[in-house]
């Protein structure tokens, strides 16, 4: 599959290199130049592509965001229409200055992401885990139930399987949350799932599954 990735961060340049690890074609962009990646291009050869942020959206089948969430009325809406993009982002407003609708509980960053990238097929996962958990602890080997779980929200059931068939290739358990609105709360900084290391098992049972 090809995957774009927008930000190349901690999170973003991990995705990276787990998704090239089991066969995917993967375009990188970040606020700077292509140039930027070359190392990231270096360590993972020719099916890691340094792109602009038009490019990583135009090339990927699925696209991540994973960029501040106080950036992202800067991604290209209209490259991103029709494609599956998974944000990876948090509203930290210590970071990302105080937003009144996500204070007052009346929307989820996602949905506010949902709102602008109109068209798009907006599915919530890989926000929930460290960084450094995520580049370790998948395993294939493992049943689902004890695998560590990875969560997906959306209001697309499609995308949604999508994503989590992307989640159990690099080895952990895809456990769905329900809708953005539903399930994006229940993966929020605070909850009893955000930054807790769960098994399949153990997260259905602390989401009543």
């Amino acid at each position: 599959m090809k995957i774009g990735i927008i930000g190349s961060g901690r999170i973003g340049a991990t995705l990276a290199r787990l998704l090239v690890g089991v066969g995917h074609e993967v375009a990188v962009a970040n606020r700077h130049t292509p140039e930027t990646l070359r190392a990231l291009h270096e360590e993972l050869g020719s099916a890691l592509h340094p792109s602009s942020v038009e490019e990583a959206a135009r090339f990927g089948e699925v696209v991540v965001v994973s960029i501040p969430f106080h950036s992202i009325n800067e991604l290209p809406a209209p490259a991103l229409a029709g494609k599956i993009v998974v944000d990876s982002n948090n509203y930290y407003p210590q970071r990302d200055g105080q937003v009144p609708a996500l204070d007052r509980d009346e929307t989820t960053s996602t949905e506010l992401l949902a709102d602008h990238l109109v068209g798009a097929r907006v599915v919530k996962a890989f926000n929930t885990m460290y960084f450094v958990t995520l580049a370790q602890s998948g395993d294939r080997a493992k049943d689902e139930s004890e695998r560590l779980s990875l969560f997906v929200a959306g209001d697309d059931e499609e995308a949604k399987g999508i994503v989590a068939g992307v989640i159990e290739e690099i080895g952990f358990a895809a456990i769905d949350t329900g809708t953005l609105a539903v399930g994006g709360r229940r993966q929020q900084p605070g909850s009893d799932i955000y930054n807790t290391e769960l098994t399949g098992a153990e997260a259905r049972r602390v989401l009543g599954q």
